[in-house]
């Protein structure tokens, strides 16, 4: 017998939340809702995003960490979402607009070459599997510089794929096919590798998953591993520890979304006004990944450039996308998770400030 689906349900029981919490985290947080989107294209095995937004006396911020994130590694993502919801003072902005990336996935040659020439950007980031798919990669890039032109800008991004060895042997023959790579974002897992390769190699390397997931992200700049690093907004705990994360690190940076909407962009905008330098387009033009969004108009890219602004929050948009009740549920028991793993992570800094991240407590 087949199960009827659940019916959309996706309001989250604050005071349910809040009777767990006896510190206050959600102080001034008035609504919690789950939303649920599915993907325009396969976008890294996904094809749909979840996640929840929290409404405050600034407005909305997102909550919406993946869920192979412990909740340890995602409590940043809460830190993130409550300070956004709350209202922070906003750092200096340094421009009004984002040159962005697009994203190509994964996807036939011939339909990245249409991605591209739509999205009117001069820079495309593109997503690889190196030795797992060599020939699709090359006829992939092929077709992404024809859209581009000769003077368009492109990168690739490996998501820690490959070992040193394959790194050394494909990154080669990828720059060749792209007519000269701008960047190889986080080819090889381990920092120790990305130094290597960095010293083996011409093409330059960009760290992320060394940068938002670890432990000692300063790790990057001691063994000179990189030259360009990929901040996130919401796992690094917010604009403003982003911002210091960055000012630590010394390395030139690029923002990049984490297949945010509207809201988790309008976040990331902001980190990318706030970089006093910006040497390079930002991985901001993602929008596009979600069937809809949450706001009316989405925060989107025109001509390869994204308008610095907050998402406006369309009612009807939210009803729309809004999580069915069995999913809710599971929002609503992992925030609690997440609420505790942030109160601890809190209380073993405030112990002993050592223990911080970066130096940076959350």
């Amino acid at each position: 017998m087949t199960s009827e689906p659940t019916a959309p349900g996706g309001e989250l029981d604050l005071a349910a939340l809040r009777a767990q919490d006896p510190t206050g985290l959600l102080e001034g947080i008035d609504r919690a809702i789950a939303w649920d989107i599915p993907l325009s294209t396969r976008f890294r095995g996904l094809t749909r995003r979840d996640g929840v937004l929290l409404h405050g006396p600034g407005g909305w911020g997102e909550v919406a960490p993946f869920w192979d994130y412990g909740s340890e590694a995602a409590a940043p993502w809460l830190a993130a979402g409550l300070a956004q919801a709350r209202g922070v003072v906003a750092p200096p902005r340094y421009r009004d607009s984002i040159p962005v990336n697009v994203t190509v996935p994964q996807m036939p040659s011939s339909q990245a070459h249409k991605l591209v020439v739509i999205s009117g950007a001069s820079t495309a980031k593109v997503k690889v599997a190196g030795d797992r798919d060599l020939a699709g990669d090359l006829e992939r890039l092929e077709a992404v510089r024809d859209a581009l032109g000769p003077d368009g800008k492109i990168r690739i991004d490996a998501n820690g794929g490959w070992d040193l060895d394959t790194a050394r042997d494909v990154l080669p023959q990828l720059d060749t096919a792209a007519g000269g790579l701008e960047y190889v974002e986080q080819p090889c897992v381990s920092v120790e590798d990305l130094a290597a390769l960095r010293r083996d190699v011409e093409v330059p390397i960009a760290a992320d998953e060394s940068i938002r997931l670890s432990a000692d992200p300063l790790q990057v700049a001691r063994q000179e591993a990189a030259d360009v690093v990929i901040l996130k907004a919401a796992p690094l705990g917010g604009m403003h520890r982003a911002l210091d994360l960055a000012d630590r690190l010394g390395i030139p940076a690029v923002v990049s979304s984490a297949l945010d909407t509207s809201v988790g962009l309008a976040a990331g905008a902001a980190l990318a006004a706030s970089l006093p330098r910006l040497r390079h387009a930002c991985g901001l033009g993602t929008a596009r990944l979600l069937r809809s969004d949450v706001a009316d108009p989405a925060l989107t890219p025109r001509e390869g450039a994204l308008e610095v602004r907050q998402a406006v929050v369309s009612s009807d948009h939210l009803q729309a996308v809004e999580a069915r009740a069995d999913l809710a549920a599971r929002w609503q028991a992992r925030l609690g998770h997440l609420m505790g793993a942030l109160r601890a992570r809190r209380e073993r800094e405030a112990r002993d400030p050592s223990r911080a991240v970066a130096g940076l407590p959350l």
